[in-house]
């Protein structure tokens, strides 16, 4: 076998564990089943922790010159129109956390990470390739592409997403479970955005069994807009085109100020969100799962892929460590990331219920409680979550 280490996978994770590794010194494949190395959907949100991966990736400069920075985290009563939250990221938020907060779109980060594994000597890419089991002895790892073809390594990482192939094997566990939430997912030129809501701010409206996202990208030529509900949708969907009708039904009843977002929004697609139950166990001898491959997680604490790439970088600087023996590595790996992920999936479902979705007395004790925090109570409630380093056990 080879020492080249095999990735499934050529997503924001996959590609951060490839440059992580190739930054070490370690060759590296990656396969992605894709015609391309591009990224679907539109905009993502950085915590603190995100951008310290990618400092840790060398390429905070180039993250940070497509972010854009946003000046506060608003949260919004969906059916009144009153602010529930406004918590300032500026200095005294930057400081307590290291780093700032910001969106981006998520094409734009994608590139900026593939930009800098191209630019390594010692990785190779492959399209329309994608994994469908694996074989592994003591020496290494073996896998099988759906293609026919065969390619070895000294060990896999699966990075292949929520349906992912090499957790099968893994894990060997069932599909994945709905949660009847579904999200409408639009991207608007920044013109289209009601001037009274072009915020510089990631906005929550939440209300009764909704809520509604939006925040600016690219250097603010658009507006991101993801509005969700719980609709009981009982079947995964991912990209589907919908109607502006269909998606105005489920949202009649909230505030007219937030229903705007949805009028101005065009050429709507939907999504029907999943999950999985946490695991124990993301590693199998020589192969090791990161991102939604091993912990997928609603979008409650919009932390899907800053986790991904805590992942990467947990993964790669514990293969450095061990100088390359993987199977040292890799439970180590396991070790220092389960009980972290495990509390933001099960937080992320937590949050939708309590936090996003609640009505009546629920909600309006979500109020009540959120209206009575100060910036430092926020900020230490955020502390387990922002404040990761490649040292931390939570």
């Amino acid at each position: 076998m080879t020492d080249r280490i095999l990735v499934a996978g050529g997503g924001i994770g996959g590609l951060a564990v490839t440059l992580g590794l190739a930054q070490k010194g370690f060759a590296v494949s990656v396969f992605e089943q894709s015609s391309e190395f591009s990224e679907i959907g539109a905009g993502i949100q950085l915590g603190p922790n995100a951008f310290y991966c990618f400092d840790y990736l060398q390429i905070g400069d180039a993250a940070r010159d497509k972010a854009v920075f946003i000046d506060q985290l608003r949260m919004m009563d969906a059916l009144t129109g009153e602010e529930l939250v406004n918590l300032p990221l500026d200095e005294p938020f930057r400081k307590r956390f290291g780093n700032p907060y910001a969106v981006v779109h998520r094409g734009d980060l994608h590139k900026t990470l593939l930009e800098a594994c191209q630019a390594q000597g010692n990785v190779s890419l492959h399209a329309n390739s994608q994994v469908q089991k694996y074989d592994q002895d003591r020496s290494g790892v073996r896998v099988t592409l759906a293609n026919g073809e065969s390619h070895e390594g000294s060990a896999l990482v699966g990075a292949d997403g929520l349906w992912s192939a090499v957790r099968t094997q893994v894990a060997g566990d069932s599909k994945p479970r709905v949660s009847g939430h579904t999200s409408f997912r639009s991207v608007i030129p920044t013109e289209q955005m009601p001037e009274e809501l072009r915020w510089n701010a990631a906005t929550l409206w939440a209300g009764p069994r909704v809520h509604l996202v939006h925040y600016p990208l690219s250097d603010w030529k658009v507006f991101n807009l993801v509005i969700t509900c719980h609709n009981d949708a009982p079947e995964p969907v991912a990209g589907k085109p919908v109607s502006h009708d269909e998606v105005r039904q489920y949202f009649t009843h909230i505030h007219p100020m937030a229903q705007q977002i949805i009028e101005h929004g065009q050429d709507w697609k939907y999504w029907v969100l999943c999950d999985r139950d946490p695991i124990e166990n993301w590693v199998d001898g020589r192969v090791a799962l990161l991102g939604d491959a091993a912990h997928p997680m609603l979008q409650y604490y919009a932390q899907g892929a800053c986790m991904a790439m805590e992942d990467a970088v947990c993964l790669a600087h514990e293969v450095e460590r061990f100088s390359g023996d993987i199977e040292k590595a890799f439970p180590s790996y396991l070790d220092k990331r389960l009980v972290r992920t495990t509390r933001v999936q099960v937080g992320s479902r937590v949050v939708g219920e309590h936090i996003y979705h609640p009505d009546g007395a629920h909600a309006k004790t979500r109020n009540a409680i959120l209206r009575s925090l100060s910036t430092e109570d926020m900020h230490d409630r955020m502390g387990w979550l922002y404040g990761w380093t490649i040292d931390s056990r939570l």
